[in-house]
């Protein structure tokens, strides 16, 4: 029998309190992240809800966030070193059993720690919101307590899938890559002649990834994955160990992208020119093209060195739950 509304409001308060409860225990600010903003995040692959707000001047173009990264990060810069969220996000387009365009996002950052504490952190709260909901922290056939599998995206893609990834990145070498995805008898998309580099790359690493390395990982512990290839670091930053990879993880379980996080990128300039060249591929694959966020840049410049992370609360209930679809444990109205 599908749980009732009141089952699925009372699973999702004890989730929501096991995490909430962790980050006030460790020293944690709780911040409310305003909703509507002047620039999205410019990730190719996500699209922002887009509205018209007057102020009392005329239709502006404004839009819901879909992270509340660049405010948390501003917050930073102002001399709070620990600080989450529990917020509505929205994200044009997106729907399915995992996904909805608006849901429920819990971000959290740390001044002057490394990116191995988000990971503390998720295996804390996820174990803890398990044991909320069940009083143990086996779900299925997944254990949910710590320590979870790490393995860096070089580590998977030769386990999973025989390919030397970190081959591929100096200098970027997308149809090398998908020459040894076929190698590897991963079904790829052949690239037309004209395409732009980080695009056959970037298709070519999440073809291996979908085929070989997501079915394979977080069965039975979540996984982590870290040191994601530099062309993909999003807002983290370049490993000053290995200027191959960025200092990006990712943590899956159970079929699930649970969340996604960085060792901060603080350098305004370099920013400024990933932006740049984000607005320039947007255009290209005819996505809307978003403003920059000056007042973020300018923050930057006096942002402490950071570790920031991003889960969604939604799939983490999924997760905890034992559950396969939203629909079964969101209340949709």
């Amino acid at each position: 029998m599908a749980p009732s509304a009141l089952e699925k409001l009372k699973a999702r308060h004890a989730v929501r309190a096991a995490i909430r409860a962790y980050f006030d225990g460790q020293g944690f600010v709780e911040v409310e992240p305003p909703t509507l903003v002047t620039a999205p995040g410019m990730e190719p692959h996500i699209t922002a809800v887009e509205l018209q707000v007057d102020h009392g001047n005329g239709p502006q173009r404004r839009w819901l966030h879909t992270s509340p990264e660049f405010a948390m990060k501003k917050l930073l810069s102002q001399g709070v070193p620990r600080l989450y969220s529990a917020c509505r996000v929205f994200r044009a387009g997106e729907h399915g059993p995992h996904h909805r365009v608006e849901f429920t996002m819990v971000e959290w950052y740390r001044a002057h720690q490394t990116y191995d504490a988000l990971m503390t952190d998720c295996e804390s709260f996820i174990s803890a919101a398990a044991h909320a909901l069940h009083g143990t922290t086996t779900v299925g056939p997944l254990d949910l307590s710590p320590p979870y599998e790490r393995l860096t995206l070089a580590q998977a893609f030769e386990r999973y899938a025989g390919v030397d990834l970190l081959k591929y990145l100096q200098p970027l070498d997308g149809r090398g890559l998908q020459q040894a995805a076929r190698a590897a008898g991963v079904d790829v998309v052949a690239a037309p002649e004209h395409e732009d580099a980080l695009d056959v790359f970037e298709r070519a690493f999440y073809e291996i990834m979908l085929a070989r390395v997501e079915p394979a990982i977080g069965l039975h512990k979540p996984t982590f994955l870290y040191e994601w290839p530099a062309p993909l670091a999003a807002l983290s930053r370049i490993s000053p160990s290995d200027a191959r990879v960025a200092e990006r993880v990712e943590l899956y379980a159970g079929g699930l992208e649970l969340g996604n996080g960085f060792g901060e990128l603080t350098d305004a300039t370099e920013q400024a020119a990933r932006f740049s060249a984000e607005q320039a591929r947007r255009a290209r694959l005819g996505k809307p093209v978003y403003p920059v966020d000056e007042s973020f840049l300018a923050a930057l410049r006096t942002m402490p060195p950071a570790t920031g992370m991003a889960v969604g609360l939604d799939r983490v209930l999924l997760l905890c739950s034992g559950q396969r679809d939203f629909g079964d444990v969101l209340v949709e109205l």
